[in-house]
């Protein structure tokens, strides 16, 4: 082998590993991070994401890398990466179609998890991302997926997680909550329930192994909308994205 040749091959072996790193990761990561995961210097990380990312192979999100378009053919099983790349897409998509923020959550583990939220710029910053584990009453996102549930499963979330009162339209008891879950099976709402000033509603997202929950997010005083219209435009966005990872689970 020429040195020219194991310099190339060392190329290749380190955006490999950039890959890797991203693909295996359960959030868009800063370049910062790659680098210190890869062991490499900074601007020679900078110089191989730049590479991936003019390729496909990588994108560029404002808070951090995910893996790019052309991800699927290099990873024949879904990772946290491929995984949150196909979040990202859908989300994306969605905040510019609906001009509002876009959210997803799933049930992992006897728990409501916030996967990835993309924020809409004309609308102040949403809060409420870190807390959405013991709130799922109170959002849209977790009322989709608790009504999706087995009677079983739900009924044991809510004896491990106390109805809390976040704003005045907060449902804080558990029969309300139940009816409302039973009476909404397409979408699911909140109307000032968890933050004063902000309205949510979600579609369910479902595929081999995953029950999650497709939501948009805008300001309580924002124009008057068509509801039932909205709600096909996100159903048929969640039925594309249920597809993706339906298609990435089962090969």
């Amino acid at each position: 082998m020429t040195e020219r040749d194991g310099t190339l091959l060392g190329s290749v072996q380190r955006a490999i590993a950039l890959v890797d790193i991203v693909a295996n990761a359960q959030r868009p990561l800063p370049v910062k991070v790659i680098a210190r995961q890869a062991g490499l210097t900074l601007g020679t990380t900078y110089n191989i994401v730049r590479t991936l990312v003019h390729e496909g192979f990588l994108t560029h999100e404002p808070d951090g890398i995910v893996l790019g378009p052309r991800f699927p053919g290099l990873f024949p099983q879904e990772t946290d990466g491929v995984f949150l790349a196909r979040i990202r897409t859908a989300l994306r998509a969605i905040s510019e179609d609906l001009g509002a923020a876009a959210c997803f959550s799933r049930w992992r583990d006897g728990e409501i998890e916030a996967v990835d939220l993309v924020e809409y710029p004309q609308h102040p910053r949403l809060e409420f991302w870190v807390g959405l584990q013991h709130s799922a009453h109170a959002t849209a996102l977790g009322k989709r997926i608790l009504g999706d549930l087995e009677t079983e499963d739900r009924l044991d979330y809510l004896s491990r997680h106390p109805l809390e009162t976040f704003t005045p339209n907060t449902i804080g008891d558990r029969t309300v909550l139940l009816q409302q879950l039973d009476a909404h099976r397409c979408a699911s709402v909140d109307v000032e329930e968890y933050l004063v000033g902000f309205n949510c509603l979600a579609v369910p997202v479902q595929a081999p192994g995953l029950i999650g929950s497709l939501a948009i997010t805008a300001p309580a005083d924002s124009a008057p909308v068509d509801v039932a219209q909205l709600v096909k435009r996100m159903q048929a966005a969640a039925s594309r994205l249920s597809l993706s990872v339906a298609a990435d689970r089962l090969g």
